[in-house]
């Protein structure tokens, strides 16, 4: 996966988008965070299996859990892009004429609340959803006749009845990466980078205030993504190398160093590597930025389900699939606690993995979604 420019393609949220020209490669260690970990068997074997993990509902009785159908009450087809909590949630399902695509609010008891609507016509997308308190922020993204996107920003508070406020049109040529934090909410201001205009890699990162206003606008050579605010990580050029955090407040900066084979992905509290089979014995690790406390996560057939890197600083999100199984739902969707240094099972047959503010969820059903499951991981203490 790149970083990618988000122009009218699907509408699921993490669907592939085309890709930004020359742009192509900018993000290579964040999408380290999803390459594939696949070890081969050689030699006799010398021990049994390791028994399978315990379930998140067994290490964590009181864990929060919701169930939804993946079509609303008038059978469209309903796709989360963010959770209020376990069971109420936001997202997208197209009008029952299919002439618009609409954000809603959903409740646990399957009432809906219109928040938005866009035109099937622009082919539009709802995308990088944040949150701080009381006030949901996301980017609407749409294309004209002549082909061009648009972006603007846009902020609500689906706690209230109060209608959605757009906060700016002035999004530019923005970048989103399929992490949580494409957009980043702080010091009152809606963050964001897109793509600076010109030969040389450059990327400007973009702020406005919540309740709108002038859009600032700084360049920063190189390419970057966000992360944690007020962090950026550089986006690689190439599938392997150091990664750098900036801290946009302080004007400090720190290289995390990469080995001659690892795939790195890093936030500003820990980092991820990957070692894919063929290079050595397939693995994942995490470390801190500054190289302490690196330890093994996993190896065998699985990978990191996310881009982001130990979500709430605490719990890596993988997948474990056995490569001698049918892929329409065989694969498990596993928690590494780096708190308990063990990995708890999640789910069976998961399809589609989103995690955004504090709830981790995931579809059912294979290609054709019947289901979709959330966890809420503020109840996993």
């Amino acid at each position: 996966m790149n970083l990618r420019r988000w122009r009218g393609a699907a509408r699921l949220p993490g669907a592939a988008r085309r890709y930004r020209p020359g742009l192509v490669g900018l993000a290579v260690a964040v999408a380290a965070g999803t390459a594939l970990v696949t070890v081969p068997q050689a030699g006799p074997r010398t021990a049994d299996p390791a028994p399978p993990p315990r379930r998140v509902t067994q290490e964590w009785p009181g864990a929060v859990r919701h169930d939804l159908p993946a079509r609303l009450a008038g059978g469209t087809a309903y796709s989360p892009v963010w959770f209020l909590d376990a069971a109420t949630s936001i997202g997208t399902a197209p009008s029952s004429d299919g002439r618009y695509l609409r954000l809603l609010r959903r409740a646990a008891d399957g009432a809906v609340r219109e928040l938005r609507r866009l035109p099937a016509t622009g082919s539009p997308e709802y995308a990088g959803f944040t949150g701080s308190g009381a006030v949901l922020a996301w980017a609407e993204l749409t294309t004209g006749r002549d082909g061009r996107g648009h972006t603007e920003l846009w902020t609500a508070e689906p706690g209230s009845d109060r209608p959605a406020r757009r906060v700016t049109t002035d999004g530019g040529d923005v970048l989103f990466a399929s992490s949580r934090h494409d957009l980043v909410i702080g010091s009152g201001r809606l963050h964001w980078v897109a793509a600076a205009p010109g030969g040389a890699p450059a990327t400007e990162v973009r702020s406005v205030p919540l309740a709108g206003g002038r859009v600032a606008v700084r360049t920063e050579p190189g390419a970057w993504t966000l992360s944690a605010w007020p962090w950026l990580v550089s986006a690689a050029t190439g599938g392997t190398g150091p990664v750098r955090l900036r801290n946009l407040v302080e004007g400090t900066e720190r290289t995390v160093p990469a080995g001659p084979d690892e795939l790195l992905s890093c936030g500003p509290v820990w980092c991820r590597t990957l070692l894919p089979a063929g290079a050595g014995p397939g693995r994942l690790d995490l470390l801190r930025p500054d190289g302490r406390d690196r330890h093994r996560v996993a190896g065998g057939n699985v990978s990191a389900a996310l881009v982001d890197v130990a979500v709430r600083d605490r719990f890596e999100v993988l997948r474990h699939t056995e490569p001698s199984a049918p892929t329409d739902g065989t694969t498990q969707l596993r928690l590494y606690d780096v708190t308990r240094r063990r990995t708890l099972l999640v789910a069976d047959g998961v399809g589609l993995v989103f995690c955004r503010g504090d709830v981790l969820w995931w579809s059912t059903g294979g290609r054709t979604v019947t289901g979709w499951h959330a966890l809420d991981l503020r109840t996993l203490t």
